[in-house]
């Protein structure tokens, strides 16, 4: 069973939003694969970290995962017609499929409570669902496997190079593979050939990553430069999410907001681009601003006389 994932993060149940983003980005930036090269413990906690906090940065999978606890990932499909959910269990929960029993435990538990009086374990004695042998029971072993469908979270440079990852289905564990470019939200088929039982459908969630962001297959990298670099031109070392170090030509007069774009560097044949942020800071003595004062009275500019509403 996975850890907890307020304990992954290091944060209270009752942290909010800004307190889990902050402690997201101190321990992604901490593991990143980009600092921790070839360092396997490093990316497996990268990997747990950016589950967490894709359930717990979201409104809606934080409030089921607060209910449901790790069993609430499992299912997608709610309590349809007042009963347990069907489809969202590796396996199914009806009668015509096989439970994980550890998923289905923690779920029960946090529904009904323990095993004592008046928890689950008593609403299975007193006759929740066909007993074994019966008319009903023989029925639903000869009835065919529905479809299953569930969510799996994956790291952004899982869904921007491909790779695979393992699920549970019946007590089996079973690699799927990603193919390099998936979206969020996209679905995955895993047919009832891998499976053993029922094709099962995955609805993929991709986490966010510390410093990249995606418009389609182009990535985007805030780049902040100063004032004397955006007037002078620079060079700067800037990552890629294949894990290189590029020194990258900023010319000179470049404006904030303005992009540079990485031929080929972003996802699946799409552009990097370095969306550049020019930062001012004021002058640090009096010669300093004497001198830019009269770089200002030598190169006069009106960088608003062509706005519409001047």
């Amino acid at each position: 069973m996975p850890r907890d994932y307020y304990e992954v993060l290091g944060v209270s149940k009752s942290a909010s939003d800004e307190e889990i983003k902050k402690a997201y980005r101190k321990l992604a930036g901490k593991y990143h694969p980009d600092r921790n090269p070839g360092d396997k413990e490093a990316e497996a906690k990268f990997k747990e970290i950016s589950a967490a906090y894709e359930v717990l940065s979201d409104h809606e999978k934080r409030q089921k995962y607060d209910t449901f606890g790790h069993a609430g990932e499992q299912f997608t499909g709610g309590f349809p017609g007042g009963g347990f959910p069907g489809a969202g269990f590796p396996g199914g929960f009806s009668g015509s499929q096989q439970v994980d029993p550890e998923l289905a435990e923690e779920l029960l538990k946090n529904l009904f409570g323990g095993a004592g009086p008046g928890g689950f374990q008593d609403l299975f004695s007193s006759g929740f669902g066909p007993r074994r042998g019966s008319r009903a029971s023989r029925r639903s072993r000869t009835t065919p496997p529905a479809e299953v469908e569930s969510e799996v979270s994956i790291p952004f440079e899982t869904a921007a190079q491909g790779g695979k990852v393992t699920i549970a289905v019946d007590g089996r564990e079973i690699d799927v593979k990603i193919p390099a470019g998936i979206e969020d939200g996209k679905r995955l088929r895993v047919p009832a050939s891998a499976t053993g039982s029922a094709d099962v459908y995955l609805r993929v969630r991709v986490g966010r990553h510390p410093y990249f962001t995606r418009e389609g297959n182009d990535l985007l990298l805030e780049v902040p430069i100063s004032v004397t670099e955006a007037i002078l031109g620079t060079k700067v070392e800037v990552p890629t999410i294949e894990g290189q170090r590029l020194n990258v030509k900023i010319p000179p007069g470049t404006s904030s907001g303005s992009r540079v774009r990485l031929r080929g560097k972003g996802i699946a044949g799409g552009d990097q681009y370095l969306v550049i942020k020019i930062v001012a800071t004021p002058p640090s003595d009096d010669r300093s601003r004497e001198l830019i004062e009269e770089f200002a009275r030598r190169n006069p500019q009106d960088v608003r006389g062509n706005l519409l509403w001047t």
